[in-house]
């Protein structure tokens, strides 16, 4: 992911995670996040003749990204679809295995702040918080959470995805305010949330809102299901020697890589390329402070 137009975002980590993947100019990559196409766009850059098979559930953002490859030679086909589906995207594509596999969990600025779909609590929009552009009715959204889920759930989820310390009292602020008003948007919501918890923790570094905002992101979307599954069959789609980068912002996110890389360690089916996470420079994150949450695992198929 990379800088949008009309936005500040800069893809985290990224001479780290190219330089990683060990890559060559006739190495085929599945990029499995394609967001801003920061990455796909370097690797086109750096390995002339390159292919990628880019992948992203929202279509908006490979329209956006058209732009940025159009003086650049490598073979890109763009698929509207979610990597836990890559290994029947690479069927379709008549791809039997690739080179190199990217997942860089963050959310663009851009899918941020100008989705309209209320990720930001910086905005009034919506409360759908899907990655779909378009959802149909069947979908969840966080509509649905927070007007339907019970009390005890929605304690559960903050708690559990969020390690949000005041779980209980802001899931008790939503049901009590629903009661009266179905909640509607991210203002609702927000004013819900600063109600809920104590004056000084609304004056703390991170946004009060941040934590309940990002796990009903996670929920809407199962996005800590969803990677196990992008995990599981992105190793099987590598080529022997090949390598699979995966840069997660969360600590759920970061504990499933963890675990899954040292279970194919141990059953001999990979090698670690870096034994600690590769983090952000101070450098970097003096320039772009959402790299400090940042942590780059790479692993090789053998």
């Amino acid at each position: 992911m990379t800088d949008q137009i009309g936005s500040v975002h800069r893809t985290v980590l990224l001479k780290e995670t190219i330089d990683g993947l060990n890559l060559g100019q006739k190495s085929l990559v599945l990029d499995c996040t394609f967001g801003g196409g920061g990455h796909s766009v370097e690797i086109c850059k750096r390995f002339p003749g390159i292919k990628i098979v880019a992948l992203d559930q929202d279509q908006s953002v490979f329209e956006k990204a058209q732009n940025k490859f159009k003086n650049l030679n490598c073979q890109i086909s763009f698929v509207n679809a979610n990597f836990s589906v890559l290994d029947e995207v690479l069927r379709k594509e008549n791809i039997p295995e690739v080179d190199a596999i990217i997942f860089d969990l963050g959310l663009s600025s851009d899918q941020l702040e100008n989705s309209g779909r209320g990720f930001s609590f910086m905005k009034s929009e919506p409360l759908f918080m899907t990655m779909k552009e378009n959802p149909s009715p069947e979908d969840l959204t966080a509509y649905d959470v927070v007007n339907t889920w019970s009390e005890e759930n929605l304690a559960k989820i903050i708690y559990g995805y969020g390690e949000e310390r005041f779980s209980r009292r802001i899931a008790k602020g939503i049901v009590e305010a629903r009661k009266k008003a179905r909640i509607e948007n991210t203002f609702d919501l927000v004013k819900i949330i600063s109600q809920a918890v104590p004056a000084v923790y609304r004056k703390g570094r991170l946004h009060f809102a941040t934590r309940t905002f990002q796990v009903l992101r996670i929920a809407v979307n199962d996005e800590l299901g969803v990677l196990q599954m992008g995990l599981e069959k992105g190793l099987n789609a590598l080529k022997v020697n090949g390598r699979m980068s995966i840069i997660s912002f969360h600590s759920l996110e970061d504990r499933i890589a963890k675990k899954f890389y040292k279970k194919m360690e141990k059953e001999n089916k990979a090698r670690l390329i870096n034994k600690k996470p590769v983090i952000a420079t101070e450098e970097e994150i003096k320039n772009n402070p959402r790299s400090r949450s940042a942590k780059l695992r790479i692993l090789e198929k053998i």
